[in-house]
């Protein structure tokens, strides 16, 4: 190779090494990195500390009812209104007088035997039998054909039963019970669970007795045109089937 072959491969090279070092340095000083003083999608987690868990347990109805907030209950209801309605029986029982009326005797529906049987045994659906059923229909009443998943937020199911109550409820609101406050509040021993209503469970305390709060409020039959016996809703269409959707609850 001569001599002036060598220099010309020598200059490209030198050439294509200087034009790249122009490149690099010409595109640091135009788009030059910025540091932030703070992330602005950090996320912050909360490590595990093994604190104490609430028990879900029905509330003190006497101090959380007159704070709940009914607007908020009304928009909880909209996930009902696929299967229910105020007015009349259509997929689910017609929810107008729930609060107050006697398990599986709206008129004119279909309920499962599962329903059935709970009514035979609960005489009124009172605010913690709701509020149980609520947070897991199936689970709660064994062999109910209602498979909405249910509320799992406490504060949601108390907004929709007081919305429920001002809709046709016959229970009147109880004395407040500090005693109950205070237990609803307390944390939870361990993972164990109270036997439900037909076999199922229900979250460790929700129950003294095989998951059957004690019912709060009256049966008595309400005023006349508020319904049928124990605050029932206005009668609907014949012969229905139960709730096979995706809303609360089917009475």
């Amino acid at each position: 190779m001569s001599d002036l072959t060598f220099n010309k491969y020598a200059g490209a090279i030198l050439g294509t090494c200087f034009l790249i070092a122009i490149v690099t340095q010409g595109s640091s000083m135009l788009f030059s990195e910025e540091k932030v003083a703070k992330p602005g999608f950090k996320v912050e987690v909360q490590e595990e500390t093994g604190g104490a868990v609430v028990a879900d347990v029905p509330p003190d109805w006497g101090t959380v009812l007159p704070k709940a907030d009914v607007a908020a209950g009304q928009t909880v209801f909209a996930k009902c209104q696929s299967c229910h309605s105020l007015t009349a029986n259509g997929t689910g029982p017609n929810l107008t007088g729930v609060v107050g009326r006697h398990p599986a005797t709206e008129p004119g529906f279909n309920y499962s035997d599962g329903m059935k049987a709970f009514g035979a045994k609960q005489p009124v659906w009172d605010y913690d039998h709701l509020y149980m059923f609520l947070h897991g229909p199936q689970a709660y009443v064994s062999g109910t054909k209602m498979t909405f998943v249910g509320l799992k937020q406490p504060q949601d199911r108390i907004n929709l039963i007081a919305f429920l109550r001002t809709q046709g409820g016959t229970l009147p609101i109880p004395a407040p019970n500090p005693k109950a406050a205070a237990a609803a509040a307390a944390p939870a021993t361990g993972p164990s669970t109270a036997p439900g209503v037909g076999g199922s469970t229900t979250p460790a305390g929700a129950a003294a007795s095989a998951g059957k709060p004690t019912a709060t409020g009256t049966t008595a039959t309400p005023a006349a045109g508020a319904g049928g016996p124990a605050g029932n809703g206005p009668g609907a269409p014949a012969s229905q089937t139960e709730s096979k959707g995706n809303g609360p609850p089917t009475k």
